[in-house]
């Protein structure tokens, strides 16, 4: 540090959407950097004000605070639909806040409002760092929306100077289009470990109330999902799953469905004459931390998961993980049989013997779900500010020059 010493704080401008209630509290930790002057710029306010979550199917008003702690500015609105898209919002005026700023940092480069900022940074001299949570495992692509793509990266590269990556999967996103010379960071997906953890326990001074509310007897496991209830979260082979152990006899769990969504009638009438499972509706933020409480064992059902924080969520709370070889986190976050289990997409029998070897007895759950919280801690916000610092360095020269490195 005595390097920084005398240096003026690097200006860092973050290009974001909207406020999103996982990035707040790291951009609030961000903001209490020393060395870092962080301001957000916004290009709507619709998570603020409220809108209807086209996912979950309902109004959604989040109970965190989005916007405390960190300087932020809402950019002068074109258009704004409440969705966030190649098209919206599209927002003006970046180019003139800019000035004086040491640094561009955007949140993806695919919409108008990413491009808009990352052709302003260019004119003005200033470096451009971006962010996104792309992977390899796309959506299936015509050949010409292949070579298209490859077009824009190339372009691209000449347009950003370095990226921060979330993960392994996101890396070899960056690898394929951007060569192994481009710089790259890592500032893993994480979300507030020790808030998560805080608020579980708290809750377990409310668990019977909650049980009560649910008609849950205890002593018996409960797999808990939280997700939207959408077709590709396929909640319906976690229910097939489900119905398959409680066939064969031996564990009685509940299945405790936690969200919202179009495939809600469907996944009701699947779950019929199921007496342990429990539609639960969409839970905010802060009444989560209750039903990770209650859980046994969380599961992650889902085809093109590009990451899934939801699991990290359920690990700072201490819980057993199940996701699919389709969801981003699984390379970096789970260990078979240690703290979690990965299986194959849309193989119900695989699932069903995950759960099975989860929940055999509830000292296995109790160690898995302690060895998960173990493995969170790593995976945190403060390595998400190194990462940032060791960008910031290499492509500023303004703080030490030992953070500087980035990954060969």
């Amino acid at each position: 540090m005595s390097e920084a010493k005398g240096m003026r704080r690097v200006r860092v401008a973050y290009l974001v959407s909207h406020p999103i209630q996982y990035q707040a509290p790291l951009l609030r930790r961000i903001a209490q950097e020393p060395e870092i002057d962080l301001t957000v710029f916004f290009g709507s306010d619709f998570s603020v004000r409220g809108y209807k979550d086209e996912g979950f199917g309902v109004e959604v008003k989040w109970d965190v605070p989005l916007l405390d702690g960190y300087k932020h500015e809402f950019l002068p609105m074109l258009r704004d639909n409440a969705t966030e898209g190649t098209f919206s919002p599209i927002s003006y005026g970046i180019s003139a806040r800019l000035a004086g700023f040491d640094l561009l940092w955007v949140h993806g480069y695919a919409t108008v409002n990413q491009m808009h900022g990352i052709l302003a940074a260019k004119a003005l001299g200033l470096p451009v760092l971006v962010r996104s949570e792309s992977w390899l495992r796309d959506r299936p692509r015509t050949g010409v929306k292949l070579a298209l793509k490859q077009v824009f990266f190339h372009a691209l590269r000449h347009l950003v100077d370095a990226a921060v990556v979330t993960g392994t999967l996101n890396r070899e996103y960056w690898r394929h289009y951007m060569g192994d010379d481009f710089p790259l960071f890592l500032t893993p997906y994480a979300v507030d470990n020790g808030r998560i953890a805080r608020a579980t326990l708290a809750a377990a001074a409310g668990r019977d109330d909650l049980r009560a509310e649910w008609k849950l007897e205890a002593g018996r496991p409960v797999i808990l999902f939280a997700s939207k209830l959408q077709t590709r979260k396929h909640c319906d082979d976690l229910i097939a799953a489900y119905a398959a152990m409680v066939t064969a006899g031996g564990l009685r769990p509940y299945l405790l469905i936690v969200g919202d969504g179009e495939e809600r009638a469907a996944l009701e009438q699947q779950a019929a004459g199921m007496e342990g499972v429990r539609f639960c509706g969409f839970q905010n933020q802060t009444e989560l931390p209750r039903y990770f409480d209650l859980a046994s064992v969380f599961v992650l059902p889902s085809r093109h998961e590009p990451w899934g924080l939801i699991v990290n969520e359920v690990m700072a709370a201490g819980r057993t993980v199940i996701v699919t070889d389709d969801c981003g986190c699984a390379p970096d976050l789970i260990t078979n049989g240690v703290d979690g289990y990965v299986y194959p997409v849309r193989d119900v029998a695989a699932l069903t013997a995950a759960l099975e070897n989860v929940l055999a007895t509830p000292e296995r759950t109790a160690a898995m779900g302690a060895a998960a919280q173990a493995k969170i801690q790593g995976w945190s916000y403060e390595e998400d500010v190194a990462g940032l610092k060791q960008a910031i360095a290499y492509l500023t020269g303004k703080l030490p020059r030992q953070s500087a490195a980035a990954e060969g």
